[in-house]
């Protein structure tokens, strides 16, 4: 479990991503969204489809982008909980996952997206 101070962070690099996204034209749903196997970081609405967006950070780039932190198994778990969430909210609409990736240390952050970074399977 992440010790308060990176809870801390996270939950602010979060915030700016999605100020981020919004700025670019995706309306904010939801953020922190627990459900069975995982959360789920932000949920936006582009147009008509709604936007699970997982938020992955790195100071930097030294052990590797944050995009590469994606794997099958963060996949399956973020699916599992975009279902969850669409059951729980009785919600039926085209859906599409995102990833954006965060590097570097506020105010000093590059952004990194990635719509439909994969598809439910």
């Amino acid at each position: 479990m992440p010790c308060p101070d990176a809870r801390t962070r996270g939950a602010r690099i979060e915030r700016l991503a999605s100020d981020w996204l919004v700025a670019r034209g995706l309306e904010l749903v939801a953020t922190n969204q627990h459900a069975k196997g995982g959360e789920l970081d932000i949920v936006m609405r582009d147009g008509d489809t709604l936007v699970f967006v997982e938020v992955r950070h790195r100071a930097d780039s030294r052990h590797g982008h944050p995009l590469e932190t994606i794997t099958m198994t963060k996949q399956r778990r973020l699916i599992q909980a975009a279902r969850f969430y669409l059951q729980r909210n009785g919600l039926s609409c085209a859906c599409r996952f995102d990833v954006l990736a965060v590097t570097g240390t506020p105010p000093e952050l590059e952004y990194e997206w990635v719509a439909g970074a994969f598809e439910a399977f």
